[in-house]
């Protein structure tokens, strides 16, 4: 495909063609947007009551430091896991430092993105993700949807945890999808995918702490994990003001890790209201999803977050979503229903809502309990 072309005659929602009914191919192009487009494309434009409507305040919570975790300081971590449970408790959201994941891994993660990022359009249409799979790039999820179109192109690949008896080699996945120029890239994110690991299994035995359940319970359901890596990238927009990097909603997996850059973006609904979450270059933020609300009856609210697009800087992100082994079932400890004398959710696999969200419900602010709904009607 010619990379200067650039075509937005976007599909029905959740139809999952690459052509629409002319034969056009549909295809998000930033670069030709800006430089050709008199005003936005309809497609991309959100209604105004999820724009945002002027500067909004920036979260003050501090980020919660990990040293004395790792030291086995029992003082520090009970107090880590206090302030796990008031954050959770508010909006689902929090900030990690002192995490021990190395600086210059990040750097190096943030690096091999961008170079994907910055490939010939053809290039990355060639490794497009396919109806139904987890891996590859997209270009504002323009294959899904034909309305309130993510200003953003993303590009995924899954990592299974180091226990998980399918763990595939994700220098491998590299060299075979994008050639073997990336086998650096391929180890960069190996080593990023198991730090990411590992640092998934820490937050979930402070959860463990913060909830009054056994210390183990969620590490042990997650270390045969299969989790996304993905990246963000969001092109400056001209009439940012009218659109978004990611609508309204709460991710449906169980824990998301995400790691910004220096330009902002990302926003959480909290007291009512959005506010701002400034970028800490040493800090990851760590938001709970649905899985892990119907993990502890509902104890922990998923956040409720959106990302707005810059006038004139691009803006880029990390994200490791966490997942439990697709087979596993979700249902909460016995001690978090005993406490309530009520299941809030129904047993259900990662597997059901993930394909939920891919076949049937575009994911938003009520995605688990639309999903309840769906499983009880199916």
């Amino acid at each position: 495909m010619d990379s200067s072309a650039s075509t937005l005659i976007l599909c029905p929602p959740l139809n999952l063609k690459t052509q629409s009914k002319d034969g056009v191919n549909l295809v998000f192009d930033s670069t030709c947007l800006l430089q050709k487009q008199q005003s936005l494309p309809t497609e991309f434009l959100w209604p105004h009551e999820d724009l945002p409507s002027g500067g909004q305040d920036e979260v003050k919570d501090p980020p919660i430091d990990l040293t004395g975790f790792f030291h086995g300081d029992e003082a520090a971590t009970t107090f880590a896991a206090a302030r796990i449970r008031t954050a959770c408790l508010k909006h689902g959201f929090f900030q990690v430092i002192n995490h021990g994941v190395d600086r210059n891994l990040i750097r190096a993660a943030h690096h091999h993105m961008d170079a994907i990022f910055n490939l010939p359009l053809a290039k990355k249409l060639s490794v497009k993700r396919k109806p139904g799979e987890l891996a590859g790039y997209s270009g504002a999820h323009a294959d899904r949807f034909s309305s309130r179109l993510p200003w953003k192109e993303t590009y995924s690949f899954v990592y299974n945890h180091a226990n998980n008896p399918t763990n595939r080699d994700v220098v491998s996945y590299f060299k075979s999808v994008l050639g073997n120029e990336f086998e650096v890239a391929g180890c960069v994110y190996q080593k990023y995918c198991e730090e990411m690991e590992r640092l998934a299994l820490v937050i979930f035995e402070l959860l463990a702490i913060s909830l009054g359940v056994d210390r183990g319970q969620y590490r042990k359901f997650f270390e045969d994990g299969s989790s996304i890596m993905r990246g963000n990238n969001y092109p400056p927009c001209k009439e940012a003001g009218l659109t978004l990097g990611t609508g309204p909603h709460s991710d449906p997996n169980s824990l998301t890790i995400l790691h910004q850059d220096n330009v902002g973006g990302l926003e959480i609904f909290s007291d009512n209201k959005w506010q701002s979450i400034k970028p800490c270059p040493d800090a990851f933020v760590v938001n709970i999803g649905d899985t892990f609300m119907a993990l502890c009856n509902g104890r922990y609210k998923s956040c409720v977050h959106r990302a707005v697009v810059n006038k004139l800087r691009v803006r880029r992100s990390l994200v490791f979503f966490v997942n439990p082994k697709e087979d596993k079932v979700v249902t909460p400890p016995l001690d978090l229903v005993l406490t309530t004398h009520q299941r809030l959710y129904p047993d259900f696999t990662w597997t059901d809502l993930r394909d939920f969200t891919q076949n049937h419900y575009r994911a938003d602010t009520a995605t688990l309990q639309n999903f309840v709904n769906w499983l009880s009607n199916t």
